[in-house]
């Protein structure tokens, strides 16, 4: 059977334009700054002016662990808020935007596929509306600030040992993860040893998403910590006079960018933090400016429940005071059966016992968004191979879990195969049955909170960490930054730090290799395992074929 491709359905998609978007939503023109006839950006005018209006219901969007087999938790995130427009609600969608570093790699596109997708499509994979650029400069521009300080006579007493604000750009470069700089001589300044880190996992991109308006973001910006000085006291980027250039630079970038999608719903693309070494969550802005203009506002969180969904209730949801109605897990049949030891070539065949196999990493989720005192319902993303067999036997095992499992069948049929599940998702928000609660205190010690999430979200046994690392959150405690949440980064494919394990594991640690800070944004993240802050590109990435076609078109991102 032959389909089109994602990048085909999007290129024939009838867009309406912008303004129009913007109109169904009570957005007047005047407060709609256009990027071309397909994207804006809402102004912060029109956003302040909302203040007093009720907000409609949180629904998230979160998932099994990733697999080779793909489970399509924004493809669901997309369809389910096409699929409520349909049945009558007023939804609007609210996603990240797209990295460079995986589009050019190995990951691919993130706006959705087949009939649930986001359009513009090429714009939102590419440059879009230059958020991630703003960021990267913001960023840089304190990087240049510090060592500049430095040069012209270090007035703070900073002890360049001890800065701990790297660089950062929106590619995969394994090679710039260490670097030595200011080489050359004594008019390049002292040199040192520092490293860059991928655009997404920067603390400006956690700050622009977790930001209320203009001035917490500037707040934000002045409170992080670069540097220490020789008597090891913290220099704050307030102290290098770097926090209001950062606020300009990023003025454009923090107003929330409107789109639409396949059906001609609106969406708010805003913000992309990564999961497995950031916070994973589209910014509050955006989330928050939904809020007051949709009935339901759907929105994800990056990779499984065990990363994503962990940090949109404990990080985001607490930091910014929202209340989740319900999710809805995101799972394959596909993926079951490759977490039930099935090679991806092996995937057509059907096995059902390999799909009970891999259940159980499907329960572990639902149990643990059930922690959160948030109702489940899981969505089974359909593939043409599925069988009738295969899809009873997730939702038999799902049943047993006390939740239900719903076929949806966006991917091919857009709102119509999936008014099923929207309807759930209706009953379960206005049954009033969410509880939401952070699994850990404020008030609970730093290294008590990393163990938290251990164990009762990965269920590891313990934490490793060296001691200079508990000392490490000691000190921070005794500073003032004890209250802080906890940002885990770690590897996506399992709930340990081995990206080989799958399904639900139990029996190991999880280790600690290293802790940092992001006192701006407000939490600190462990680093876990052999998870990296700066993606490496795959042998074949996928910028060997990406290119432009006879007509102009990209080939080869999608």
């Amino acid at each position: 059977m032959a389909f089109k491709t994602d990048i085909e359905i999007a290129r024939e998609a009838r867009k309406k334009p912008i303004m129009e978007i913007g109109s169904k939503l009570g957005i007047p023109s005047e407060h709609l700054l256009p990027y071309g006839h397909d994207k804006a950006k809402i102004g912060q005018e029109f956003i302040k002016s909302l203040a007093g209006k009720p907000d409609g219901k949180l629904i998230l969007v979160t998932a099994i662990n990733p697999t080779p087999a793909g489970e399509g938790k924004t493809t669901t995130t997309v369809g389910l808020g096409d699929g409520l427009n349909r049945i009558g609600k007023r939804a609007v969608v609210c996603i990240r935007e797209a990295s460079l570093g995986p589009n050019f790699g190995m990951k691919g596109g993130a706006a959705g596929g087949g009939m649930a997708q986001v359009v513009p499509m090429e714009e939102m994979n590419l440059h879009f509306t230059g958020d991630f650029h703003a960021i990267t400069s913001a960023h840089n521009l304190l990087s240049a600030m510090i060592d500049n300080h430095i040069y012209w006579g270090n007035e703070l007493d900073i002890d360049a040992r001890r800065i701990v604000w790297r660089r950062v750009m929106d590619m995969n470069d394994r090679s710039l993860r260490d670097i030595v700089v200011n080489l050359g001589g004594v008019a390049n300044g002292f040199p040192r040893q520092t490293g860059f880190d991928i655009t997404v996992a920067s603390e400006v991109m956690a700050i622009l998403c977790l930001s209320n308006d203009l001035d917490d973001l500037q707040k934000r910006l002045g409170d992080i910590v670069v540097a220490y000085t020789r008597e090891k006291k913290p220099v704050y980027a307030r102290d290098i006079k770097a926090d209001g250039a950062m606020t300009v630079l990023l003025k454009d970038a923090m107003q929330p960018n409107l789109v639409q999608t396949l059906e001609n719903n609106p969406a708010f693309v805003h913000g992309g933090p990564f999961a497995n070494i950031a916070h994973g969550c589209n910014s509050v802005i955006a989330t928050k400016t939904a809020l007051k203009l949709g009935e339901y506002v759907v929105t994800e969180a990056g990779f499984g429940a065990d990363l994503g969904a962990e940090k949109f209730f404990d990080i985001k949801c607490r930091k910014a005071g929202l209340k989740p109605a319900a999710a809805v897990i995101v799972a394959t049949v596909r993926a079951m059966k490759m977490n039930g030891g099935v090679a991806k070539a092996d995937l057509g065949a059907e096995n059902v016992a390999a799909v009970k196999l891999g259940c159980p990493n499907l329960g572990r989720h639902i149990a643990n968004v059930k922690g959160f005192g948030v109702p489940v319902v899981v969505a089974i993303n359909h593939f043409f191979s599925d069988t009738d067999a295969e899809i009873a036997a997730v939702k038999a095992y799902v049943a047993e879990q006390g939740a239900e499992a719903i076929l949806c069948k966006h991917w091919a049929l857009g709102s119509e195969g999936i008014e099923e599940l929207a309807h759930k998702v209706v009953s379960l928000a206005e049954g009033g049955a969410s509880n939401f609660a952070p699994i850990y205190p404020d008030a609970m010690p730093l290294f008590e909170k990393i163990e938290t999430i251990a164990k009762t979200i990965y269920r590891a046994d313990g934490v490793e960490a060296d001691k200079s690392i508990r000392d490490q959150l000691k000190s921070w405690e005794a500073a003032g930054y004890g209250h802080l949440p906890i940002c885990i980064a770690k590897t996506q494919y399992s709930f340990t730090t081995d990206p080989t394990v799958r399904g639900a594991p139990t029996g190991f640690t999880i280790p600690v290799r290293e802790v940092r800070l992001s006192a701006g944004a407000g939490f600190v993240v462990a680093i876990c395992g052999e998870i990296m802050t700066m993606p490496g590109l795959p042998r074949v990435p996928s910028a060997e074929v990406i290119r432009l076609n006879d007509q102009g078109f990209v080939e080869g991102l999608f």
